[in-house]
């Protein structure tokens, strides 16, 4: 291959992308009671979220180094392309353009590398991903395949529904979301990704079941073009209501191909147990 697509640890691969040899992954790690859990092929969904529901602290988060990208930049493919979490919610950004102006100033190398900032987390990630591979496979050059990218992400739209949103509060990451009322009211927010990748909130209701209920609604309504659009969809540990939602957005429209996967380690502490997670 001439070129790589590395992705940080909070997008989920699927199987597939995971085989195809064209992918790396940046891991993030976790701390929960002052251990160290490194967000890689070895995360244990089941036993993480059993140590967060027993912890009395919040769990943090730490993104990789410039180093640790630094060094996913090397290898033989003239080409390389990052995509990171949102530059709003993590310093996984700036790390890895940091990784990329230390790897020039090291070696004068005959390579490509651009940074992509998601905007997004999770699967907003794979699907950037995902389009990334699609444009080399289409004979693209390097600065096409930016260019085209950079106007998919414009184009992008996150959703999700959480049970439990005390992780993004106490890590800030909620500012102006009354996160604290809603938990004491059973009212789920149906909270999504503005233009520059902060957290807004785009309605409510009580309960889970209609909160999903209105998401999909909301998501069949602002959606324009589906036909050549790729719906993802990332759940902690609860596929039948992963699928549920699947089938209730494919009722409603008509998308290129649909996905679902489980959430990776960043995305299930954040989510937390029962989280949804919707991208197109």
């Amino acid at each position: 291959m001439d070129y790589k697509i590395i992705v940080d640890s909070c997008g989920e691969l699927t199987h597939k992308m995971r085989d195809s040899g064209i992918y790396e992954t940046a891991s993030l790690s976790m701390q929960v009671d002052g251990d160290i859990i490194v967000d890689d092929s070895r995360f244990d969904q089941k036993d993480f979220l059993k140590r967060i529901a027993a912890s009395p602290e919040c769990p943090k988060s730490s993104c990789p180094s410039p180093e640790e990208y630094m060094e996913l930049y090397r290898g033989s493919q003239k080409r390389v392309y990052a995509v990171t979490l949102s530059s709003e919610l993590s310093g996984s950004y700036n790390s890895a353009q940091l990784g990329r102006k230390l790897f020039f100033e090291e070696q004068d190398a005959e390579k490509d590398i651009h940074v992509f900032n998601s905007r997004s987390a999770s699967v907003g990630e794979t699907l950037i991903a995902m389009k990334i591979q699609e444009c080399e496979e289409k004979g693209l050059g390097f600065e096409e395949t930016v260019k085209a990218t950079e106007k998919y992400i414009e184009d992008q739209h996150t959703y999700f529904v959480l049970e439990n949103l005390d992780t993004l509060r106490k890590n800030g990451r909620l500012t102006g979301i009354k996160s604290f009322v809603a938990s004491a009211l059973n009212i789920k927010p149906i909270l999504g990704s503005t233009p520059k990748g902060t957290i807004c909130q785009f309605g409510q209701a009580r309960g889970m079941k209609r909160a999903l209920t209105k998401m999909v609604e909301q998501i069949a309504r602002e959606t324009k073009e589906t036909k050549d659009k790729v719906l993802a969809i990332s759940h902690c540990n609860c596929p039948e209501r992963a699928r549920e939602v699947e089938r209730m957005l494919l009722d409603r429209m008509n998308v290129k191909s649909s996905f679902v996967v489980d959430t990776a380690g960043i995305s299930t502490m954040y989510a937390n147990d029962g989280g949804i997670i919707v991208v197109i």
